[in-house]
């Protein structure tokens, strides 16, 4: 005797009706053209499309009020330069302080500040080097992949992001900030790979150190004369 097999719930039965967006041959799992261009929101379902799919990201993770605050330092980008270049003077004073301490010893107490207050303000990833001076007071680690040199390809006709289409390109928030900065020509510079070692140390003291030495040999170099 031959019995006959029931069809397969993954299967309609041969001349059933199918859904214009039913996937073909008994694969299920991918959703509809129309719902494939949503940014992260589902991760999962456009992971199985092949589609650019970072680690930790989503819309989602994204607290809003931090957000919000993100636009106002970019529509702000002059003031915060300003406050920027005299906090440095003010951390550049302490250089004997942070000598005395050991930088490495102030290392983790200022991390911790730094990463409070710009996490606030440009909901800072703490790459460990900094260049919103140079980016429109628009941190380049927001992008989803990071670009640290300028937008890619796939900027949208209304300037979001290519991955998170709710999103305003990251780059192009930086180019309208920079235009409002004194110093708004260093964007034009081509920045550096992030080392990824530098990832959760101080920007601040790193500067800081960096400009302590610079004036040092200026000074010992002025001595010589």
């Amino acid at each position: 005797m031959s019995h006959s097999v029931p069809p397969s719930p993954d299967q309609a039965p041969e001349g059933a009706d199918r859904p214009a967006d039913a996937p073909k041959g008994g694969t299920i799992g991918l959703a509809p053209a129309s719902h494939r261009d949503r940014g992260n929101a589902a991760a999962g379902a456009k992971a199985t499309t092949g589609a650019y799919t970072p680690a930790a990201v989503s819309p989602n993770r994204r607290d809003q009020r931090r957000y919000t605050i993100r636009l106002w330092a970019v529509r702000h980008a002059r003031l915060l330069e300003t406050v920027y270049h005299r906090f440095a003077r003010f951390f550049l004073l302490l250089h004997p302080l942070w000598k005395a301490i050991g930088y490495q010893r102030a290392e983790a107490p200022v991390t911790a500040v730094e990463r409070r207050v710009k996490g606030v303000l440009f909901d800072c990833r703490m790459c460990g080097q900094c260049i919103l001076s140079s980016t429109g007071m628009s941190c380049p680690m927001n992008c989803p992949k990071q670009l640290r040199n300028g937008p890619c390809g796939g900027v949208r006709a209304n300037g979001n992001c290519e991955v998170e289409p709710d999103m305003p390109c990251v780059w192009v928030m930086a180019w309208e900030g920079s235009r409002q900065m004194a110093g708004g020509e260093a964007i034009m510079a081509v920045q550096k790979p992030v080392n990824q070692s530098l990832r959760e140390t101080s920007s601040w003291l790193r500067v800081t150190a960096s400009a302590a030495a610079e004036r040092d040999a200026e000074r010992a170099e002025e001595a010589r004369r």
